[in-house]
């Protein structure tokens, strides 16, 4: 969608600032000339993001209602202070990111709270949301929030990296961990999954049960909540609402056919065909997982146009289906108590990766095996498939999968990130490349 700047590379001026003397597209080529080498290794320059200013803009004062930032952001002389790095190699570092995302969340819990905890009609309801706010948000690797400020610092020229534009980065990046947290609640009771990160799921909780499904909706109302005080006198709003409303509807028609392909006690080894799996992989988790943090930072330092999205979507779509491959790999040979989840795709009847490619290796004897154990909950059944896949060497499948999956990415990389600086793909590769979680 083109908007006002013609040439969908504007920048958009920070709030009450003089006009930006800059462009994103000049610091992207700045970076670029001092940037990652141009070879299949993926190693990028040591801390961009250090050695940028980040000055606010002139006349850069806090709108009324948007929270200062926490001190741990905050430098001296006007100067911002959040200094996040792909790499985790600059200055403060991937654990100090991390650090300062987190701290940034309890003024997310306020300002979806605070003002209704007292009503006296809906404060019990507010109550219940800052219980779920509180329990399903935080405790995981906060990878996709993380992206949005990693991206924001790789895309913003100088002038647009005034505090209160590193606080809306802040927020949508919350935005997407709140979205991902509506998934995830739902996604636990349809697939009757026990633990999420670490803890019970949510409506496994003794007294939520099915009352988890409002509570969902009440994580997926937030996002639109805080993108509205956050954003909603900004240049970009617009393109954020329709970003995560299309990303939504992507979602959920993952969603659909992952249900509508592996329907419960209804098992069609049929069903499960390469082309199936990636469609699921694609709308289910590429679009939110990937391209939505990295396109809601390219609409807010005003990179609009359709070019530069679509070389984006070319690699993060492509990102985001190595990593559920991983996913589906880690279900079943993942360690629980680094993945902080019990796999259940074999007894879920799930068309994952694994059974994917087992069937392309299977002999008529082994099939009927798979036909008569795969999507079933008992758990010798469980363990009959986890033999099968050993004994056609799954393991191996996937390793030589992974190494060829990653020199893609790189090749990709190379091929359609000639505008944007690399750094943005490089890092999100890196950080998921033989993950064990």
């Amino acid at each position: 969608m083109e908007r006002a700047n013609e040439r969908g590379r504007q920048p958009w001026p920070a709030a009450g600032s003089a006009p930006a003397r800059g462009t994103p597209g000049a610091a992207v080529r700045r970076r670029r000339d001092g940037g990652c080498p141009r070879g299949p290794a993926l190693r990028a320059p040591a801390g961009p993001a250090a050695r940028r200013g980040g000055a606010a803009g002139p006349g850069a004062e806090r709108r009324p209602g948007v929270p200062a930032v926490p001190g741990a952001l905050r430098g001296s002389g006007g100067r911002a202070a959040l200094s996040v790095t792909m790499s985790g190699s600059g200055a403060r570092g991937a654990a100090a990111e991390r650090e300062e995302f987190l701290a940034f969340f309890p003024q997310i819990v306020r300002d979806l709270t605070e003002g209704g905890l007292r009503h006296p009609e809906v404060g019990d309801a507010v109550a219940r949301l800052k219980e779920v706010l509180e329990y399903n948000a935080p405790g995981g690797k906060c990878n996709r929030g993380l992206t949005v400020l990693a991206a924001f610092h790789e895309l913003a020229a100088p002038e647009q990296r005034d505090p209160e534009s590193l606080r809306c980065a802040l927020a949508v990046g919350w935005c997407i961990e709140l979205f991902q947290a509506f998934f995830l609640v739902a996604d636990d009771i349809m697939d009757a999954s026990l633990t999420r990160r670490g803890q019970l799921c949510w409506y496994k909780k003794e007294g939520i049960g099915l009352d988890a499904i409002n509570d969902a909706f009440l994580l997926e109302s937030s996002v639109y909540r805080l993108l509205k005080k956050y954003c909603g006198e900004r240049p970009y709003y617009l393109h954020l609402l329709e970003l995560f409303l299309h990303t939504g509807y992507q979602t959920e028609l993952g969603q659909t056919l992952d249900l509508i392909t592996a329907p419960v006690s209804q098992v069609d080894l049929n069903r499960f065909s390469e082309q199936r799996y990636k469609a699921i992989v694609k709308y289910k988790t590429a679009f939110y997982s990937f391209y939505l943090p990295v396109a809601a930072a390219m609409y807010m330092t005003g990179i609009d146009s359709k070019e530069e999205h679509d070389n984006a979507k070319a690699i993060l779509l492509e990102m985001g289906e190595f990593f559920q491959i991983q996913d589906d790999y880690l279900d079943c040979y993942g360690d629980p108590e680094l993945t902080g989840k019990v796999g259940t795709d074999i007894q879920d009847n799930k068309c994952s990766w694994l059974v994917v490619e087992c069937l392309r290796r299977v002999t008529p004897d082994q099939r009927q095996i798979l036909e008569e154990n795969y999507g079933c909950k008992e758990p010798e059944k469980v363990a009959k498939v986890k033999e099968l896949y050993d004994t056609l060497g799954m393991r191996a499948a996937f390793q030589e999968y992974e190494e060829k999956s990653y020199q893609r990415l790189q090749e990709l990389i190379e091929k359609h990130a000639n505008r944007l600086p690399r750094e943005i793909f490089l890092g999100l590769a890196r950080k998921i490349y033989k993950r064990q979680k």
